[in-house]
Parts: C-alpha cells; structure tokens; sequence
C-alpha cells in the first residue's frame, strides 16, 4: 500500500477489479494487490484468489462474507466506550480495508458519523500528533501534507500521494491550514483530521470513490503556543506567515493542484475567517471550488429554517417577512449563513435586498453589531451592521432579545451555554414555537442542548442544532428527536453535482438551489412529524437529488460541459437517474464470493 511517485500525467479511467491487471504487467499486479487497502477482502478472500495471490497460509482458513466481517467489526466497536478508541479503530481498518470500512458507514450512518466526524474528529485532531501512529499501516498516508518546502517540487508532491495500484485522478479534494478547526481553535496540522472525515462523508453519503479522493492539510506553522511548545507535535515549529506570504503559498498550492489535476473540485474547510472569505472571494469565479464552512453552513441551516418557517406559517399564521432573526456569533460561518437566508426571503418572497437585510441583527463578544458601536468593524460584519438603533447598544445576548423580539435565534458563537435559560424562555414568550438552532460545534460548543431548549420553552421550541443530540421524552411521554443541521445533507450532493456536470464553476445560484432540494426532499410522513430535515437512513436518495439540482442549475447557466448531461439528460428523473447510476458502492465491482471470479484473471 505504499504510494509511488508517478512522474506522467495519470489516466482519469474506471478500473474494473474483474479484469485488472488485463493490459498492464501482470506481476506488477500480483505485487500490488496483495498490499492494496482498496481491493483488500481480508478474510472474505476466496482460496482461489489466495492461492493465485500468493497469500496461501497468510490468512485463517475460514473463508468470511461481508456481513460477517461486519457484524465483527461493529462488535468490537460497540464495546469500546471510549469514542477517540473507536476513531483510532476504525481508522485501522479504512486503511487497512477500505470497502468494508464503507460498507459499515454506509450501513450504519447514524451510528458511525458522530465517530468519523463531529464531534469526536474535534478530539481526534486536538489529539492527532499523539494517535498518529495507530492510525494506518506503514507507508500509508492518511493525506497528503503540504509545507512551504515543498514549494519547488510541489507537483511532484502531490503526484506523490496517489498510490500504484490504480489509475485513477482524485475528483474532489478537501484542504485546510488547521486555522480554525470547529469551535478548537488553531490546531495546526492536527487538523489533517477534518479533511480526511469530511471525503469519508462524501463517500459515504454520495458514492464518490474513494480513490478519487485527495485530503490535503496545508502546514504553514501554527500561532499555538501550546503545540508550540509541544515535543509530540508533528507539524512545522513556527508561527503562521503575514497575509502577504500566505496567499502567495497558497496561490501556488492551488496553481499546482490545477496543474495536476486540472477539472478537481477543490473543497475550503477550516480556514480561519478573514482567510476563509479571501480565499472564496479570490477563487470562486476561477476555479471549481467552494466553502463549506461559508456557503454549505449557509445552505443546509437554510434548508432547516426554510422547513421552520413553513411550519410556523401554517400553523401560527406567522407570515414569513415578518420574521426577525438574530444571530450570536458573526464569524464566516455565521455571516455566510445569514447571507443564504437572505437570499431565500428576496428570490422566494420578493424582497428587496435591503428589506430582507433588515430582517437579520448580528451579535458578537460585544453586543449587537451596529455602525455606532465604536469599534473598527471587520469587512465581513459590516454590511449587517445596525443604523436603526438610536445609538442605543446591547452587551447582552438577554438585553438584545428583549430589544428586537426575534422570531428565530440563531447561534454560531462557539460558546457554549449562551443560550441560557432566560434567553430561551424569553423566545417562547415571545412566540408560539420559537426557532432556535445552536449551531456551534462541537457539542462542548453548543449554545444550549435539545434538553435545555425543551425545558426552558415548555417543550414549545423549533430545533436543531449543529452536532447531534438524544432524544427528549416529552412530559407527555413521547419521545422526539432533535434535528440537526449538519452539513452532510448538502456537501457530498454539492460535490457529487459539481463533479458529474463538470461545471466550470459553482455559483451561488447553485447552493441555494441545493438548500431548496433538500428541504423539498421530505416526506409527507417527515414532515408530519415536524422534522426540518429527512432521515440520515435516506442520505443517498436526498443526495442524489440535491446532486441533480446542482446539474440542472449548471445545465441552466450553461456552465456544464459534460456530454452526457449535456445531451443525456432531457428531463429531471433523467439527471437523478444519471446521477444515481454514478454512485459509488462497496460491492459495486463484487467482493468476497462475489468476486471469485476475479482471481481467473489474476
């Protein structure tokens, strides 16, 4: 499994394990396979396939199925109490075994997400230089770690990372400096571990390929001074550049990356928040990239409130401009969501822009953001900044409720229990069913717990959050479940869209019509039910359809350049067919028994 620099252009081609090593050297692919984490069946290998393999004596005798190998894994996992051991354990067998590390996320979701991504990647990361050995076999990479050294050789770097036994270019990559991972902080290159969890989603609930994955951290040193300081921290020993100095290296990361793989779809993660919006804005409208933590925050807590807003307009005769949200916290996160939101109240309402800007207060560590304040604005805070206060100011979040009396509170402060009990009980005095999403992460993060918000507004609260909650069983002994916002029902159909349309760019049409698939994706017994987003035991079939809507919406500004969307795809069950056919599985090529057939070509 050791990669193997290749210095030509690698093929984008589909291998089929069925006839691999068909046209190639053929014991370059016996040496190969052995060692490969992709087509490793462990002990579901059949004896043919062993014996051809020359791993005859190398496993035990008893021949597994998958779900066998399965049901043994998940044992062992839900008996460790711990959930950095069960990162630390799964972590093993995906690069170990990739298709049944797959088949296990893929068939326990609910489950397996909370441990491959929030909120135990938060602890994974503040703990990555000292896990880092137990996490994959020797010379495997976990991702591909890039310092300003490798500046003059950098696409031989990235070159690097791709390993022998296939033929295939990445399609998506996800790249972080580890400025800002969650709600953690600087963590330097410990937060490799974001990128790595958030391709596992994609796979899992978009059928990319996993092989067509790049995770990427960029170490340009760190401004914590505990990793500083730290013998066992694995990334560069110094403080970060000036603005100047880093976007040169980054310039240059990107130009190389393109150079490499010109049509891959570059994802920004975790970028602290001044970087996080320059870079979107220097690249948006170059390169097929977007900001998850910016404009897919901003589309999927959209699609929940859009769900909420309905729901109290139905119900409480709430009529949707009547609406006044007040967010607490006013990083890129926060901004970017208002902006989406925004957007819906003018395209779905006819609102103007500033009509529908006057419905949003922003919040920060100083009280409500208005141009009086006193205070130098950063850019980003400016355009909600409050000129309708008298030159009235509010220090705290209780004081500001009571001043805009908000029908939706929103929190990305990544504070936690800033949504106190009084605030809470003020937003159900002052409305029906309140809107509050506490959408920090992790949950050590959160503005207020499911249960919080349940007591404090006599169990009247619209909900969710941005890491998962239990369940709350009502006085009336019924037991109701929490939503959540998580970013998993947009991302992985963003990218999946982008990919197979082979847009030039994503546009922000195109995010905010993911936002409407996905709250139009429901069904009636969800919605029934009062849930502002599907089950994640349909994450495939939602991501299929938001993956449509960005191929439609690109068909639609005439950014698509694939063919077969192009000219294959006249109708919308025709773009969620093509879209669906292009999902990967971990049985798709056949596995185990399945795949006995195989070792004839071997």
């Amino acid at each position: 499994m050791l990669p193997i620099a290749d210095s030509g252009r690698r093929q984008s081609i589909q291998e089929d394990p069925k006839t691999y090593g068909k046209g190639r050297n053929i014991s370059k692919s016996i040496e190969l396979m052995p060692r490969s984490s992709y087509f490793n069946e462990g002990t579901a290998m059949d004896l043919m396939k062993r014996q051809k393999l020359g791993l005859a004596g190398l496993l035990p005798a008893y021949v597994d199925t998958l779900d066998v190998q399965k049901a043994r894994v998940l044992r062992i996992i839900r008996s460790k109490k711990d959930a950095l051991v069960k990162y630390i354990l799964l972590s093993q067998l995906r690069t170990s075994n990739v298709r049944l590390f797959y088949k296990i996320v893929i068939d326990e979701l609910e489950e397996i997400a909370p441990i491959i991504y929030t909120p135990t990647v938060g602890t994974a990361c503040t703990e990555y230089s000292n896990i880092y050995p137990f996490l994959a076999p020797p010379g495997v990479s976990d991702g591909l770690y890039l310092t300003k050294a490798e500046l003059p050789e950098l696409c031989q770097a990235i070159r690097n990372y791709c390993p022998a036994e296939h033929d295939l270019d990445p399609e998506i990559a996800v790249i972080t400096d580890g400025s800002r991972i969650l709600g953690l902080g600087d963590l330097g290159s410990n937060g490799i571990g974001i990128p790595i969890g958030k391709l596992q989603l994609y796979i899992a609930a978009a059928g990319i390929d996993p092989r067509r994955t790049l995770p990427i951290i960029l170490d340009v040193g760190t401004n914590n001074e505990k990793l500083l300081k730290d013998e066992f921290y694995l990334g560069l020993r110094q403080k970060r550049p000036n603005d100047e100095e880093f976007y040169e290296i980054v310039d240059k990361v990107i130009t190389a990356l393109r150079t490499v793989y010109p049509q891959l779809l570059i994802q920004f993660e975790d970028w602290s928040t001044e970087h996080a919006f320059g870079l979107l804005e220097r690249y948006q409208h170059k390169i097929l990239c977007f900001n998850d933590d910016i404009q897919g925050t901003g589309a999927v807590i959209l699609s929940g409130l859009i769900n909420a807003i309905r729901k109290v307009e139905k119900e409480d005769g709430v009529s949707p401009e009547d609406h006044r949200i007040v967010f607490h916290g006013a990083g890129s996160a926060a901004i970017g969501v208002a902006r989406q939101i925004q957007s819906y109240f003018q395209i779905e309402h006819g609102m103007s822009e500033d009509e529908a800007k006057k419905l949003f207060w922003i919040s920060d560590s100083k009280g409500l953001v208005t141009t009086s304040r006193g205070d130098k604005l950063p850019e980003h805070k400016q355009y909600y900044a409050r000129n309708d206060t008298n030159d009235k100011q509010f220090k705290e979040l209780l004081d500001i409720v009571n001043y805009v009396k908000p029908t939706v509170i929103i929190g990305l402060s990544s504070v936690a229990g800033t949504f106190t009990e009084e605030v809470l009980s003020r937003m159900a005095e002052l409305n029906k069913q309140p809107i509050v999403f506490p959408l920090s992460n992790p949950e050590s993060q959160a503005e207020c717990t499911f249960e919080d918000a349940m007591k404090a507004t006599d169990e009247k609260v619209i909900f969710a959050s941005g890491t998962a909650f239990p369940a709350y069983k009502t006085s009336k002994g019924e037991t109701v479940h929490p939503g959540q916002g998580n970013n998993m029902y947009i991302f992985p159909g963003l990218g999946l869209g982008a990919i197979l349309s082979h847009t030039k760019h994503i546009t922000d049409r195109m995010i905010y019509e993911t936002s409407m698939a996905l709250a139009n994706s429901l069904t009636d017994d969800e919605t029934a039910q009062g849930w502002l987003y599907p089950s994640l035991k349909r994450i495939r079939q939602v991501s299929s359809v938001v993956a449509a809507a960005v191929c439609q919406e690109a068909l639609k500004e005439k950014l698509a350049t694939s063919e077969a969307v192009i000219y294959g795809c006249k109708s919308h069950d025709d773009v969620v067919d093509y879209v669906i056919s292009h999902m990967w599985c971990p049985t798709k090529e056949g596995y185990g028994e399945e795949s006995a057939a195989e070792a004839d070509h071997i």
